[in-house]
């Protein structure tokens, strides 16, 4: 089983917009959810997918590295998240000399692709309950 993590830090999408378009590729297909991200039309979608496409290579390369085959069709979007990261302040100034604060967020956005397990686990578990 090949597993493959991708991180983008400190990006310029707030982090609750980012979590709409992170929860549209959740379990899906990596090839399906380059598409889908391909025609959403929310900003965060890019940063997304060039997220999914690093992964993507990220997991070519590691099986490389260890002397196995992968097939891109194999891959699936196993997790991905967005946490929050850090908040830019800034002020906009106001009448009489007041100013309000402006928060500009940013995300921390992480994307794990992993190959669907074999099932080996389940045939041990038939023979526990068999021998009882």
């Amino acid at each position: 089983m090949v597993e493959s993590i991708a991180r983008v830090r400190h990006i310029r999408v707030t982090p609750q917009k980012a979590r709409r378009v992170v929860a549209l590729i959740k379990g899906k297909q990596a090839e399906e959810a380059l598409a889908i991200l391909k025609f959403a039309q929310q900003s965060a979608s890019e940063p997304i997918y060039k997220l999914v496409a690093s992964a993507m290579a990220n997991a070519q390369v590691k099986a490389d590295r260890d002397g196995e085959f992968l097939d891109g069709q194999d891959l699936y979007v196993k997790n991905a998240y967005v946490d929050e990261g850090t908040t830019l302040k800034r002020f906009q100034p106001r009448a009489q000399g007041r100013a309000f604060q402006i928060k500009k967020r940013t995300s921390h956005i992480t994307v794990v692709l992993a190959t669907p397990e074999v099932a080996e686990a389940a045939p041990v578990a038939e023979t526990k309950k068999a021998s009882k």
